[in-house]
């Protein structure tokens, strides 16, 4: 039986490595399995997100960035995920829909219903088993992100990504068995062992 695991998150919490790490552990016990992230992966992909987070002289509304994190992902869902998924393969995604909701339908203030429709149509069915929230106050992960070129995303004010992060609590509230919340500014070695108590689980499953 095959998993499907998200890792989500606002800007500089760490899920990037999380994921990495988590994908180097399963790799050493010979589990099957595949590290994705969004948007990219797919030639399609790819070119979506130079648009999204480096275009220079291209404005993009907010609906326009919705659609388009959608593209991404309907080609990644067909491409990558859905036939790995059959053949017995776990993935683990950094990122997917709870980011689109958090960032364009809390962040950017689109309606949630709309966003939830979009993301719904491009998820076809595909939903994680389980999704582990990074939580990290939002200045102190902007703080990390310093030292590297910001993007699109990055160079939102303070209070966008205050209304991100408070997209992540939320949705992790309402479903929490799907959720797993951890306080990103702990060790990266204790989030590790959090994150690994419990996919370890799903493993064994």
């Amino acid at each position: 039986m095959s998993h499907f695991i998200t890792l989500e998150g606002g800007e500089g919490c760490g899920k990037s490595t999380q994921a990495r790490l988590l994908y180097q552990r399963l790799k050493k016990l010979a589990v099957p399995v595949i590290l994705i992230h969004e948007p990219g992966v797919t030639a399609l992909g790819k070119r979506v997100t130079r648009l999204l987070k480096w275009s220079q002289d291209i404005k993009i509304s907010p609906l326009a960035e919705l659609l388009l994190f959608n593209v991404s992902r309907a080609q990644l869902v067909e491409e990558v995920i859905k036939p790995n998924l059959e053949q017995g393969i776990n993935i683990i995604c950094d990122r997917y829909s709870d980011s689109t909701t958090a960032y364009q339908g809390y962040g950017r203030r689109l309606d949630l219903q709309d966003v939830k429709k979009v993301n719904s149509i491009a998820m076809q069915g595909l939903v994680p088993e389980l999704t582990i929230l990074l939580d990290m106050p939002v200045g102190k992960g902007l703080e990390r992100k310093n030292k590297i070129k910001p993007d699109r995303f990055q160079k939102q004010s303070q209070a966008f990504h205050e209304r991100v992060r408070e997209g992540f609590i939320e949705l992790a509230v309402a479903e929490p068995e799907r959720w797993l919340v951890i306080d990103a500014t702990k060790s990266k070695e204790t989030i590790a062992g959090i994150i690994w108590e419990r996919v370890s689980k799903l493993v064994k499953k």
